[in-house]
């Protein structure tokens, strides 16, 4: 994959389509209850290397604000999260990323990729 083609992904009913600049450099697996009962494998990026082709059938879940996880109302996929910039264990004010789920990624092999572990169930 060339910088100048997008790397394209979707939910299962393709109601959600995106696509990012480039490929992930890393992912993150996270154990918190949310990410381990879904089974996502994170990919960030800035909001700016996001486009979202597609997204009129996204539902919102946000219990654990600042941080607002989105799905599929159609086919149910958890797409993607806004996600609050840390640094120094605390939140950046007004500053977000975008955590895709990499595992909707088309065509894309993940396991060329890094993962990264993050105690998300002993860490908040």
């Amino acid at each position: 994959m060339s910088e100048a083609t997008p790397l394209k992904g979707s939910c299962h009913c393709g109601a959600t389509r995106f696509e990012v600049t480039a490929p992930p450099k890393d992912l993150t697996r996270c154990n918190c209850t949310f990410c381990s009962k879904r089974g996502v494998l994170w990919a960030y990026y800035p909001p700016e290397q996001v486009k979202f082709t597609s997204r009129d059938q996204a539902g919102v879940y946000d219990r654990n604000a600042p941080v607002v996880h989105h799905h599929c109302q159609k086919c149910g996929c958890g797409t993607w999260s806004d996600i609050p910039v840390w640094e120094n264990n605390a939140p950046v004010p007004g500053q977000f990323k975008v955590g895709l789920n990499a595992r909707l990624f088309d065509d894309f092999n993940l396991d060329a990729v890094r993962v990264k572990f993050v105690d998300g169930r002993n860490l908040w």
